[in-house]
């Protein structure tokens, strides 16, 4: 994690679930859950969840594309845009 995440022991969230769910969301920050000072889990909100997944799904396109120039597969860009205007002008009609 880029910034320190703040931290919560098992017994704290099961004694006040509500109130630490609370501070989840407020925050926008995981929350680290510890037992016996070791760290287990990472509750975070749902906000954060849907951003954190949508960012990993953008960065394994981004390799996919990566390795597919290093392959040399793929397609040209200038035959890409030149396919893309023809349907554009296609609909256009």
């Amino acid at each position: 994690m880029s910034r320190q995440a703040d931290s919560i022991q098992a017994a704290e969230l099961a004694h006040d679930t509500n109130a630490v769910l609370r501070r989840v969301r407020s925050s926008k920050r995981p929350l680290v859950i510890t037992q016996r000072g070791r760290s287990t889990a990472v509750l975070l909100s749902i906000t954060a969840y849907d951003k954190a997944e949508h960012e990993r799904e953008l960065l394994r396109l981004l390799a996919r594309g990566e390795k597919e120039i290093a392959e040399g597969a793929g397609f040209d860009l200038d035959q890409v845009l030149a396919d893309a205007d023809a349907v554009l002008a296609i609909k256009q009609r």
